[in-house]
């Protein structure tokens, strides 16, 4: 499927398409943005798939940045990839054949569980390193569930993969940033695999969208980089009310 686009369309979009990337980088929730965007223009189910085409280019620029600094902690986040690629692979494919409507309240509650988490107990979001809070099977449950609700429709899928990555591996909040970037990374290729088979992607506009999603990756994880911990979570708790806000009453 594609489209033809006005200049003033493919400019929007690769602004929106910054904005989505650099906000999902700092915390999680950028998708609700791109989504506000390319649901009129496409319609729910081809802007859910569609979207994904831009995250794929975003998450594999921003893993190369964190690797480069060598902030990827390979070891957990490979662990986690056949878990998250499962439960991706039947999140996508349910996605092809239903609405997403019935997940938006109970997903807004866990959001909203998070930020109080960040805002109210910042000692177990901002130490260098914790004890993890769940063994490899309570992981593998975890991140199959995880990715199926990415696969399924993404938005705000950051912030749960960040919890999982924080509070359930032990990792700190710039290695969870990264790790969760390389997650992201690899279970969207698959997802876009699935959406195209089903012919739900608008390859023009989620390539245009990837400028700007690309750019905003770089920028994001450089600033993640820079300032650590301590701006994510703010930005994290930030990103998560406001998600929540719009899923409950918008």
């Amino acid at each position: 499927m594609t489209a033809e686009l006005d200049l003033l369309t493919g400019v929007f979009l690769v602004l929106a398409g910054f904005a989505t990337a650099f906000i999902n980088v700092m915390a999680g929730g950028g998708s609700a943005v791109s989504l506000i965007v390319l649901e009129p223009l496409l319609g729910a189910n081809v802007a859910n798939a569609t979207n994904r085409v831009a995250i794929a280019f975003a998450n594999i620029l921003g893993t190369a940045n964190f690797a480069r600094k060598q902030l990827v902690p390979w070891k957990v986040s490979f662990s986690l990839i056949i878990p998250a690629m499962i439960g991706t692979a039947a999140g996508a494919w349910v996605a092809t054949r239903v609405s997403n409507e019935q997940m938006r309240t109970a997903f807004a509650v866990v959001l909203i569980g998070v930020a109080l988490s960040v805002l109210f107990k910042p000692s177990a979001w901002l130490k260098e390193r914790m004890e993890p809070r769940l063994g490899w099977l309570g992981r593998a449950a975890a991140f199959l569930a995880i990715g199926f609700y990415g696969g399924f429709i993404q938005v705000g899928v950051g912030f749960l993969l960040i919890t999982g990555l924080v509070l359930g591996c032990g990792l700190d909040l710039v290695k969870g940033s990264a790790a969760k970037m390389f997650l992201i990374a690899c279970y969207t290729v698959l997802a876009v695999g699935i959406f195209a088979l089903a012919d739900q992607i608008n390859w023009g506009v989620g390539l245009v969208m990837a400028i700007g999603n690309s750019t905003g990756a770089y920028f994001g994880t450089r600033l993640a980089i820079e300032k650590g911990a301590g701006l994510i979570r703010w930005l994290l708790a930030i990103a998560s009310i406001g998600v929540a806000i719009r899923m409950l009453f918008f």
